[in-house]
């Protein structure tokens, strides 16, 4: 067993609100011995300060694996903005904690739950943007503490950070694309000050995040070992350029840009980013051994982007989607068996859900993010951000949008095999429907379909009588300390 130093980074920061607070982030500081995993493993002990911190390179990659750790906060990515919050939005579950979620299932924003999850959201993606533009003001003030290549892999992967942390604020608090991309939204703060920065409107955000990932991507192209081939071992920096799919990598930015201008309407470039990863064959298909036998329950192999989350198994599995616990998140085996048109051989259907027991027998809960069940440790605590199959999926709606229907049934049917599902003779009547449908299936409790809904600008959300568009449910509030320090301008 390895020991790692843990350490906690203060930096005093004004995001966007009016008055100056300090962001605390998690840093792992590990020891000369420590292997690639202990830099993902992180836990706060004590202070440093950041003049102390950027002396050295193991300081900036010790800055950019916190960042990383901010994200696994169950006020985002580790609950409320996978299946939790953002999971209900989406009335993805049948059933959850009534007294928590039923004002969000409701899409009542302004109830006492709901405004804390979405303050909750503005206020820690904003802290790990912060911490993101402390690192980047100080990595090109000496570039020769840098080693090999890793001055262009740490700045790449810190500015697809800033702008992955950015967009995601942009798709909860800005209006859909396609309804006004002229309507103020979020601040994009790009540097560690003072200083408030402006409120830009929805097009300004989507450009300022195509911006960020178009500088990590020349960044990455020519340093990231996924992309050139270098092999790396334990032995090569302490294996710190290991486990590329837990890192905002080349190839997950390259997702990142099909997904933006998915989000901006702009199928053509969607489609060309989505085929570099595609094309790439470094994300194979989970295969149904791994499946049947319970190792690989997030598709691990699938993964472009995942967060290392050491607590997955007891913060979430067995909470949350635990047999008759109050907490837990779960569907009705019929509505189970809708969402996957009764296609029981579906190997998601089949390899990634329990059955409840005695008066739960009915229930059906999620094994997404239960513990694998051998001993590879390359399949342990990944919660997946991007995956392989959305490439797929974008491929598909851009190829139907253009017109292209055999080429969209094509790519469909790509998924569909992989899934253990008989090809499609012919393209449903609303592609739309059995696109939403699909994002349920695969991306269940990952934190997608509600965007997707608002992407789309869909009226009606599935299993939800309202109307979505005329409530404007799909565009969050903004934080009251930005109304009315900040004097924002409404965003929607």
């Amino acid at each position: 067993m390895v020991t790692t130093l843990y350490n906690k980074v203060r930096v005093c920061c004004r995001n966007t609100a009016s008055a100056a607070y300090y962001v605390l982030i998690t840093l792992a500081l590990p020891l000369s011995a420590t292997s690639c995993n202990d830099w993902l493993d992180v836990q706060p002990r004590s202070q440093v300060e950041d003049t102390e911190l950027f002396e050295s390179e193991s300081g900036f990659k010790e800055a950019l694996a916190g960042v990383y750790s901010s994200m696994v906060n169950s006020g985002t990515y580790a609950k409320e903005a996978t299946y939790g919050f953002i999971g209900v939005l989406g009335h993805e579950w049948d059933f959850y904690y009534a007294s928590q979620y039923d004002d969000a299932a409701a899409f009542d924003y302004d109830a006492a739950f709901p405004t804390n999850y979405i303050r909750a959201i503005w206020a820690n993606n904003y802290s790990g943007i912060a911490n993101a533009n402390n690192l980047l003001a100080h990595i090109d003030d000496n570039p020769s503490l840098f080693s090999a290549d890793n001055h262009d892999v740490i700045k790449g992967e810190a500015l697809a950070l800033r702008a992955f942390l950015h967009f995601d604020l942009l798709r909860c608090f800005g209006v859909s694309f396609a309804v006004n991309p002229d309507q103020p939204a979020i601040p994009y703060s790009t540097a560690l000050s003072y200083r408030v920065f402006p409120q830009l409107t929805v097009r300004e955000v989507a450009n300022a995040v195509l911006s960020d990932l178009q500088s990590a991507e020349v960044l990455l192209q020519k340093a990231d070992p996924i992309v050139t081939g270098r092999e790396i071992t334990e032995s090569v920096d302490n294996g710190y350029l290991l486990n590329r799919q837990l890192h905002l990598n080349y190839y997950a930015v390259k997702a990142l840009e099909a997904r933006l201008h998915m989000w901006k309407g702009d199928y053509a470039h969607a489609l060309e980013a989505a085929e570099v990863v595609l094309n790439s064959d470094q994300f194979p298909w989970a295969t149904v051994a791994n499946l049947q036998a319970g190792y690989d329950r997030t598709m691990a192999t699938e993964h472009l982007f995942a967060l290392n989350n050491l607590t997955m198994q007891a913060d979430v599995s067995d909470r949350y989607f635990d047999d008759g616990s109050q907490y837990s998140f779960a569907v009705t085996r019929d509505r189970l068996l809708d969402y996957y048109d009764n296609a029981t051989q579906d190997y998601r259907y089949t390899f990634l859900f329990k059955s409840g027991s005695a008066t739960h027998a009915n229930n059906r809960y999620s094994m997404k993010y239960d513990a694998p069940a051998g001993t590879e440790t390359y399949f342990n605590y990944k919660m997946p951000l991007i995956r392989i199959a959305e490439m797929v999926l974008i491929k598909a709606e851009v190829l139907y949008r253009q017109g292209n229907t055999d080429g969209a049934r094509a790519a469909l049917n790509q998924l569909r095999i992989a899934r253990n599902l008989p090809p499609m003779t012919e393209l449903p009547n609303d592609f739309d429907l059995e696109l939403i449908r699909e994002y349920r299936r695969e991306f269940l409790g990952e934190g997608q379909l509600f965007f997707l809904y608002k992407r789309l600008n869909r009226q009606t959300i599935l299993y939800s009588d309202v109307d979505a568009v005329a409530e404007k449910v799909y565009t969050f509030p903004l934080p009251i300390t930005e109304t009315e320090a900040a004097q924002r301008e409404a965003n929607k």
